[in-house]
Formats: structure tokens, sequence, C-alpha cells
């Protein structure tokens, strides 16, 4: 708008000048005229010229109101009576700090950092709605609602274990609330997250009670362990030691009745191989020479009469 009313007011001067001066400065009201012109058209030209630098999105308002469209980065052309308002569009960061409670009515102390990204494409909305400055008009509001919102539901000593489950809840509410805003959130974390000293205190006595009570459960449960496994080993022991015991006694036993079978297979071969004229032989063999008795009678018949 200020091209348009530069170039208008010079060529205006310069016309006016070529009118009020004699007719002997002819030639130089004729430059003058020129170059007016030139730098009044050209002040015009560049008044419809919009340069919209990268990573920004152009909002094009006629006479404060607000077109439907948008402008991306580069240069662009607009009507000489329109101005051209540049809103970031790139993804930009934030810390909040703030005091909120949990459910059990324990002071909090929060540090959130968010990544938000406005949606370009109704960049137009966003201005005409909210305007340039919607990080202080609805996203810092937006962001300490969630937090104390969703911090509210957890007791304090839930949030010290819930830190990522909490922050997915206060993400999942600010990214509902922008929406609607045409605010897209791209990342959020929890920073630090503080308790009072007295809670802090309070935790860390329970915690070393915990790990206290843990740590005798822990060597109680390694001394029954450790008396299950000697009473196995004493048990396999002795399981090995009778197993042992009775191998020994079948092997002897079997020894036994092999020795046996063996004795009793040469006892059956002697007999076998034994016959009346070895018996006979075997019986010489051992007689002393004393006769058991008297024979008396014929050849064909003896009989032994015992003197005794």
């Amino acid at each position: 708008m200020f091209g348009l009313f530069l170039g208008i007011i010079i060529l205006l001067v310069a016309v006016g000048f070529g009118i009020l001066v004699s007719k002997k400065a002819k030639a130089l009201s004729a430059i003058v005229i020129t170059l007016g012109v030139i730098v009044g058209i050209g002040s015009i030209i560049i008044s419809c010229i919009a340069s919209v630098p990268t990573g920004m999105t152009g909002i094009v308002t006629t006479f404060g109101k607000v077109e439907n469209y948008v402008l991306d980065a580069g240069l662009s052309m607009k009507a000489p009576w329109q101005t051209v308002i540049k809103m970031d569009n790139r993804i930009q960061k934030k810390s909040v700090s703030l005091s909120c409670f949990s459910s059990d009515i324990q002071e909090v102390s929060v540090a959130y950092t968010v990544n938000y990204q406005i949606d370009k494409s109704n960049a137009m909305n966003i201005y005409k709605s909210i305007g340039t400055g919607y990080f202080e008009t609805v996203i810092q509001p937006s962001i300490t609602e969630a937090v104390k919102e969703v911090t509210a539901r957890y007791t304090a000593e839930a949030l010290v274990n819930s830190r990522e489950e909490l922050s997915n809840e206060i993400e999942k509410v600010l990214t509902e609330r922008l929406v609607a805003y045409n605010i897209n959130i791209v990342d959020t974390s929890i920073e630090d997250m503080d308790f009072t000293d007295a809670f802090t205190s309070a935790v860390e006595a329970k915690q070393v009670a915990q790990q206290n009570k843990l740590k005798a459960e822990t060597e109680a449960q390694q001394k029954i362990v450790e008396a299950e496994a000697a009473a196995k080993v004493k048990t396999v022991e002795a399981q090995a030691e009778a197993d042992a015991e009775k191998i020994k006694a079948e092997a002897e036993a079997y020894q036994i009745k092999i020795k046996a079978e063996a004795e009793a297979e040469a006892n059956a071969k002697i007999n076998a191989s034994l016959t009346d004229e070895l018996n006979d032989y075997y019986y010489i063999n051992q007689w002393n020479g004393v006769l058991p008795g008297t024979y008396v009678g014929s050849d064909d018949v003896s009989t032994i009469i015992n003197p005794n």
C-alpha cells in the first residue's frame, strides 16, 4: 500500500512540476516529468509484487479484510492496495514451567516442552481468528490446562513411576485442543518434574525400605535355594551310593551264577565222559590195598564176608 501511495505522489509531483515551470525550462520539465513517471510507475509495480521468505506463509489482506487464500514462499503478484502479513510455518519449540497438583494434593512443578507447527493451508484462518500471537493466546493456555488436567488424575507416587505415560496423555489432550485452531503438535516432552522436599524425602525413605525388604527377601530365598540344592545333592549322592551297591551286588550274584553254571557244565561234561571202565580205573587208583571183607564163593558168585 505504501508503494502505491508513493508512486501516485511522485506522479502528481512530476506532473505538477511540469505544469508550473516556465516555457524556458520546458526541456528540464520534460526530464523531470519523465523521471517522475518512471519512478512513480516503478513504485506502483513494486507494490504489486509480494516476497515471502522460506519458512513463511503470506496472509493477504485487502483494506484489512483477510483473503481466503495464502501465498507460498517466493515472489507472488498482488493488487497494490493489498497487504501481505508473514506467518512462520516452520516447526517451533516452546517450553512452559508451571505448578500443578496430583490427585493426592501434592504440589508438582513441571517443565513441559512442545514442538508445534501451524497448518499453513489454513494460516489465514489462524490470523483471522487469533492473529500472529497465537502461542500466547492459544497454545500456552492449552498447555497449562492439559498438564494440570492430566496430572490431577495421578497420585504423586504414580507420577514418579509413570512419567512416559503422563507425557503421552498430556500430548493427546493438547493435540485435541489445538487441532481446532489449525495448530499441529509435532512432539512433546516433560523436561523436568519436581516435588516438595517433604514428599521427595518420603519417597526416598520408602524406596530405601523397599530395597531393604527386597534384599532380605532375596537373601532368604537364596538360603532356601541353597538348602534345597544341598538336600538334592545329598539325595543324589545317596541314590548314587545305593545304585552302586545294588550294581555291585548284582555283579557279585552274576559272577556266582556264572561260576556255578560253569562248574555245573563242567561236572555234566565229566559225568557224561565217565564209563564203567573209567570208574573202575579211578577206584583202583584210589584203593589203599585193604580189602573191605572176605570173598567166598565160586568163580561166578562172590560173597564178601565182613570180618567185623
